[in-house]
């Protein structure tokens, strides 16, 4: 049996990324994909292959064929969306950051993550790329020697001034986006 997802939103990294990664998994199969636009999430699905388009999030949520949600939404919207998702019944791989605050977070830990009805996780891709684990592998058996310091450095050219990722009211910011990649580690 196939899992079967629903995308909130036609978010840049959903669509060029997330999307065909799901559909190259044998296990896997994308059956809607949601906009505030049906316009966008129409000309997204023709373009994907995905049977379903809805000009809502809410209407995606309600959708009974859909087992597990991927949201890609603004960081303002995702404690908010995968609360939604999971009262609907969905599973959740929300993009980082999962919350905003450490309230929200807490919130998700103890109101959702101890539920074993919903498999939750933040999309932090790294945790599941060949050379992460291996050098995982490497520092957790000793053979390179004792952990004193880790120095990380991420960046990339962000100049647009409206971009969401620059923007704090949506969650945007140089430690909510990018910088939380230099201070998580996978246990």
């Amino acid at each position: 049996m196939k899992t079967r997802w629903g995308i909130l939103s036609t978010a840049n990294i959903g669509v060029s990324k997330v999307i065909p990664a799901i559909q190259k998994a044998s296990n896997c199969e994308v059956v809607a994909i949601a906009s505030r636009s049906l316009k966008n999430a129409v000309e997204a699905a023709n373009s994907l292959g995905i049977p379903k388009a809805y000009g809502s999030y809410d209407e995606l949520l309600q959708d009974r064929d859909i087992d597990i949600i991927y949201n890609p939404l603004p960081n303002n919207l995702h404690v908010t969306y995968t609360v939604r998702a999971c009262k609907a019944g969905k599973h959740v791989l929300c993009e980082k950051p999962i919350a905003l605050t450490a309230r929200d977070a807490y919130y998700l830990k103890t109101k959702l993550f101890i539920s074993p009805q919903y498999k939750i996780m933040e999309a932090f891709m790294y945790k599941f790329h060949p050379q992460w684990v291996k050098a995982k592998q490497l520092v957790d058996s000793g053979v390179i020697g004792d952990v004193k310091i880790v120095n990380s450095f991420f960046s990339y050219s962000n100049t647009k001034t409206d971009d969401i990722r620059n923007r704090a009211e949506m969650g945007g910011g140089a430690l909510l986006d990018i910088g939380c990649y230099c201070v998580s580690f996978a246990r």
